[in-house]
């Protein structure tokens, strides 16, 4: 068993590997803010360890984390990577002073390895798929944060020998995600048998199913690597909004056809966004394991379920 420590936790990915972490039987320490929204923790809050903390108090946090002695830990605390999140003080203090802070105080308590969830937005906009040591271009404030966080997390390996990794996420998806969401948006409108408003149908994600996301968290905390090492975490497979469609109709048997352009495109939409896994794939003997029919079909169901239960409770 490993005590691990989770920041982040009641967001999405968070609150995925903090239930995994838990059916692995490990002792899980997680780091929210005190107006945190703990919906997606609600029913196993009792099973945590929960430590109400500003990743801002640089003292409050050490003193944290000396008590704390975690084995993994495990960066997730973000800020800006939805649309509606524009606070540019919030968006540095989070991603940066935060990400700084935690640094800091675990090169001065110790832990055999610090993950941190980087973004694919740190590349900025690309014909290709980038690798993990090619020039960074970020074009939003949220992406020159995480990219500056990254390189936080790398000085940390180099100068005080703290066991880093970096996962540079591309477009997580599965239960417990924000509603706002394109996938979501997809399932909710299509368990009605409807489809959304929708932009150009060439817009194209790297979508990877959360149990793929957090089995490479786990993997980047156990294989031994070298520390300060980035990795993109994609499926390295381009699927276009007009591929996710025609998976949602096949999936909830929508006949109405899609209106494309019946919203318009967002400011960060692009035809071309995939990652690179390879080094990934070699390095951390990890690989994605759900295609984006199987992913849909089962965040689907957990959404029937979480609708069954509902009507149950009432």
């Amino acid at each position: 068993m490993k005590r691990a420590l989770v920041t982040g936790a009641a967001g999405f990915v968070g609150a995925n590997l903090v239930r995994h972490l838990l059916t692995s039987g490990h002792q899980v320490h997680i780091i929210c803010r005190p107006e945190s929204d703990l919906w997606r923790i609600d029913d196993i809050k009792n099973d945590l360890i929960m430590h109400k903390i500003p990743l801002t108090d640089k003292e409050v946090l050490t003193s944290s984390l000396e008590k704390i002695k975690a084995d993994w830990v495990f960066h997730l605390a973000a800020h800006g990577a939805y649309s509606w999140q524009n606070d540019l003080e919030r968006i540095l203090s989070t991603n940066v002073l935060g990400t700084a802070n935690l640094l800091h105080a675990c090169a001065k308590t110790g832990c055999e390895a610090f993950v941190s969830a980087g973004s694919s937005s740190e590349y900025g906009y690309k014909d290709h798929a980038p690798k993990e040591d090619e020039w960074v271009e970020p074009n939003s404030e949220y992406a020159i944060a995480k990219a500056a966080a990254t390189h936080f997390c790398r000085l940390y390996a180099q100068k005080r020998e703290l066991p880093t990794v970096v996962l540079r996420l591309y477009s997580v998806y599965g239960p417990y995600e924000d509603k706002g969401r394109l996938i979501p948006t997809i399932i909710e409108h299509g368990l009605q048998g409807k489809l959304p408003p929708l932009v150009d149908p060439t817009i194209a994600r790297d979508f990877i199913y959360i149990d793929d996301t957090v089995s490479a968290f786990i993997a980047a905390a156990t294989q031994e690597i070298k520390p300060g090492a980035v990795y993109n975490l994609g499926t390295g497979k381009q699927t276009t909004l007009r591929e996710v469609v025609a998976a949602a109709r096949e999936l909830f048997s929508i006949k109405e056809e899609p209106q494309w352009g019946s919203m318009p495109n967002r400011k960060w939409d692009t035809s071309v966004w995939v990652a690179n896994n390879e080094k990934i794939c070699r390095e951390l003997d990890w690989k994605p394991i759900y295609s984006f029919k199987d992913g849909l079909a089962k965040t689907a169901q957990w959404y029937r379920d979480k609708a069954s239960t509902a009507v149950q409770k009432s």
